[in-house]
């Protein structure tokens, strides 16, 4: 929620009012009062593009020079025909050097790592720019880089001028664990052979990637191949309660457990992670579209007890189970009244 807190702070300084912002993405503004609430990508993408928008600027005003509504898709066509991960990169960085004034990427790759280094070129001697400027260049750098080479890439680390930010934990999830604040210099550093993978779009991707931008770039970059993905799509297949341990989800993808932990590494995830994500998303499906009793949901979930799902869900969510049903609901009821 505190992202999008953020996202509606930039157009109200450029004087758009949050309301209607929010009945075009169908966000209930009852849930800006629950911190740990959360939206799905698909009503984020769209309050996303209501801004860009309104202020005809994908940067959300965050920079003296506009990025103007568009920008995002030529700069999608001037990376597809890149070779590799490191000529996209160089040319993702040239792109920006045209449409932002204020902020510079420029890329420093090595054996170790490949830096991403956020250059504050107006306000080197100023007070650093928010945390919400640095992650939305970085999203949109990361999540075009990734798809252009069909694979989530490693981030290694962050360091950033600003503050800690109050969602510090959220931020570690859009971007690593190892994250540093009140630096220097604005930089992340992405695993070393990102600049090797080969490009594998085409034009006939790109057409579906800008269809479904930005919500498909705004959480980290998923790809439906991965190892993540096969294993969340058989975990699909069987009630909570029967998801099998590590081992034995390992022998039915045929490899050592070693194996697939080594390799979900390398993802950015865990086989516990997996199963937490899928149980919370399965929790908010239910209470949104079943009729289902709290204590039913519970039950279906594995939970051995009603209480330690309340207790499960109010750390997902920042609300009781029940109170987010009355939320979406509200939301919903929204929602059948805008037209998009």
């Amino acid at each position: 929620m505190d992202f999008v807190e953020e996202a509606l702070r930039c157009a109200e300084r450029r004087g758009v009012a949050r309301i209607a912002l929010l009945d075009r993405a169908g966000i209930n503004p009852a849930t800006l009062a629950a911190p740990l609430a959360r939206v799905s990508a698909a009503q984020y993408g769209r309050l996303w593009s209501a801004i860009a928008d309104a202020l005809d600027d994908e940067f959300f005003g965050q920079d003296s020079h506009p990025m103007r509504r568009g920008s995002f898709a030529l700069l999608c066509h001037a990376a597809l025909g890149s070779r590799d991960g490191g000529q996209a990169l160089t040319r993702i960085a040239g792109f920006l050097r045209l449409v932002l004034d204020d902020l510079r990427c420029e890329i420093d790759a090595d054996t170790t790592r490949v830096r991403i280094r956020l250059v504050d070129t107006a306000a080197e001697t100023r007070s650093p720019r928010p945390m919400f400027a640095y992650a939305t260049a970085f999203i949109m750098i990361y999540g075009l880089l990734c798809w252009l080479v069909g694979r989530r890439i490693p981030v290694l680390a962050a360091h950033l001028r600003c503050p800690e930010p109050t969602a510090t934990d959220e931020y570690r999830l859009m971007f690593c664990d190892a994250m540093c604040f009140d630096q220097p210099a604005s930089s992340v550093d992405l695993a070393p052979d990102c600049v090797t993978l080969p490009v594998v779009q085409t034009a006939a991707t790109l057409k579906v990637f800008l269809r479904e931008a930005p919500a498909n770039f705004i959480v980290k970059y998923r790809n439906p191949n991965s190892l993540a993905a096969r294993i969340r799509r058989k975990l699909r297949q069987a009630p909570p309660v029967d998801w099998p341990d590590s081992e034995d989800i390992a022998a039915a993808l045929n490899m050592a457990e070693a194996t697939l932990r080594r390799r979900l590494k390398q993802e950015g995830a865990t086989y516990q992670s997996i199963r937490d994500a899928l149980r919370r998303d399965l929790a908010i499906a239910r209470l949104a579209d079943t009729t289902q009793t709290i204590a039913e949901i519970a039950h279906a979930l594995g939970f051995a007890e009603p209480s330690a799902f309340h207790r499960a869900f109010r750390k997902w969510t920042g609300v009781r189970p029940a109170a987010y049903r009355g939320m979406r609901a509200d939301t919903n009821s929204a929602c059948d009244a805008v037209s998009y």
